[in-house]
């Protein structure tokens, strides 16, 4: 074996022969030397993460057990159990606040265009972020409990808002007002008139309305009917009881569309315009009775009736 050795400084270049033994045991000590280097070398820089360990000894490595494991997937889906109960419970709850509104609505004759509850409501606005963590699961369900709180307080007002609502269009709808026929005119007022029949003088209890035969007559309150038949002078009459010791009469009927005990509502239609008992002609003579005493009924006609 010839080894031939460069000089830089001078170019020069010499040559070590080697016999075959001396080359065979240079050999050996170069490739020992490498190995051992190597060995040593990858002992010093080798990550700890490329540690093989057994798979038994994982979870000791990562400090987690696999019960925790399951036991975390477990609390996560009971937090998304009580989740959707929530939701489910708010869902009914929005529904019937979405009833209750319109029937508030109704009640108190918002016009429908202003509150239409099968529409979103109107929000918006510029896309700023708030500093600060996200919600975490425990913050959500107590957002969702004081929500829900709110919206049985919500349920509760507007509930009462309606029973006061409801209250009030009662207590009107039992107020004597309006015209009782649709049609006709004003042919004899209250009070001393002469007799049609003999001319003398004589107490006129109602104001009669001169109509064709077969004009609906309307109740002008809400009541209950306590007279349909034929009543003396009258001929064929309805009488109403209403709150506060009212009663209207409405007689010379063609036909009664009522019978005692029935409810009735302002507007209803109650009897055709007749001629029957002491009558000249068709017409609707109308009756106003306050504890059973007569009263003038003008005031009563000329009131604007409230919309039902």
């Amino acid at each position: 074996m010839h080894i031939i050795f460069m000089s830089r400084r001078h170019g020069a270049a010499r040559a070590l022969t080697l016999t075959p033994r001396l080359g065979l045991l240079l050999g050996t000590l170069l490739l020992g030397g490498t190995l051992a280097a190597g060995a040593v070398l990858g002992s010093w820089i080798r990550p700890e993460g490329l540690t093989l360990v057994p798979e038994s000894a994982l979870d000791q490595t990562t400090g987690i057990q696999p019960e925790e494991l399951t036991e975390a997937r477990a609390a996560a889906q009971r937090q998304l159990d009580a989740l959707g109960v929530h939701l489910a419970e708010l869902q009914a709850r929005m529904t019937r606040l979405d009833a209750l509104g319109e029937r508030l609505a109704e009640l108190a004759n918002i016009a429908e265009d202003e509150f239409d509850f099968s529409l979103p409501v109107g929000q918006g606005g510029p896309d700023e972020q708030l500093e600060g963590e996200s919600f975490n699961d425990g913050e959500v369900l107590g957002s969702l409990d004081a929500l829900m709180a709110r919206l049985d307080n919500r349920e509760q007002q507007l509930e009462t808002f309606e029973q006061a609502f409801a209250e009030r269009r009662l207590e009107e709808a039992q107020l004597i007002a309006g015209r009782p026929l649709l049609g006709g005119y004003q042919s004899s007022p209250f009070g001393p008139r002469r007799d049609p029949f003999h001319g003398g003088g004589r107490m006129h209890k109602g104001v009669d309305f001169a109509a064709r035969p077969g004009t609906e007559i309307v109740a002008v309150a809400a009541g209950v009917v306590t007279w349909s038949g034929r009543k003396s002078g009258y001929g064929w009459a309805v009488e109403i009881g209403h709150a506060d010791g009212y009663t209207t009469l409405y007689g010379h009927n063609q036909r009664n569309l009522v019978k005692v005990g029935d409810l009735v509502q302002r507007g209803q239609i109650i009897a055709l315009v007749g001629s029957t008992g002491r009558s000249t002609g068709p017409h609707l003579h109308f009756e106003v009775k306050k504890n059973g005493l007569p009263i003038d009924p003008a005031s009563y006609i000329a009131r604007t009736p409230s919309s039902d």
